[in-house]
């Protein structure tokens, strides 16, 4: 089995947008992005609708957190591949399911009832906190990063 070729692992309650699609992309140099997220894998015109900012010749996946466990070491070496999860929670199961993943950029977690806000961008409640401080226990870096060309910080400083 060989070990995937995985770039980053980005989360983004939005998933896929143009951010995602062309800046971090191009930026890693990735040519395939995965977006592992059940809701997003069985939903066609969502796919559509992220698939049209994604750069010309970067391929899409859209997998459930089971199939992408399933089938992420089955990767080609020349996959040059990109995960966009919508929570921590989400990230927490593919690292479980061992799925290879050493750095996660946090970039948009939304406000909504119960959550306080850490980051111009990202939002948590309490059980974001437990799975960000168990994947950094893991050994697994966490950093707050909007864009490529911004300096990143680690999420473990602001989860006070």
């Amino acid at each position: 089995m060989s070990i995937p070729n995985i770039l980053m692992t980005r989360i983004d309650n939005r998933l896929v947008h143009g951010q995602v699609g062309v800046t971090w992309t191009n930026s890693l140099g990735a040519n395939l992005v995965l977006v592992a997220n059940d809701q997003a894998a069985g939903d066609l015109m969502q796919q559509n609708l992220m698939d049209m900012v994604v750069s010309d010749g970067v391929q899409t996946r859209y997998f459930t957190l089971q199939k992408t466990i399933d089938v992420i070491h089955k990767a080609a070496e020349r996959q040059k591949i990109f995960i966009v999860c919508k929570t921590p929670q989400d990230v927490l199961t593919l690292v479980k399911g061992g799925v290879p993943i050493r750095f996660v950029n946090v970039g948009n977690m939304h406000f909504s009832e119960g959550k306080r806000q850490i980051h111009k961008t990202v939002s948590v409640d309490d059980s974001d906190v437990v799975v960000f401080r168990e994947l950094e226990q893991l050994g697994i870096t966490c950093e707050i990063r909007r864009v490529p060309d911004e300096a990143g910080e680690p999420i473990a400083k602001l989860l006070v």
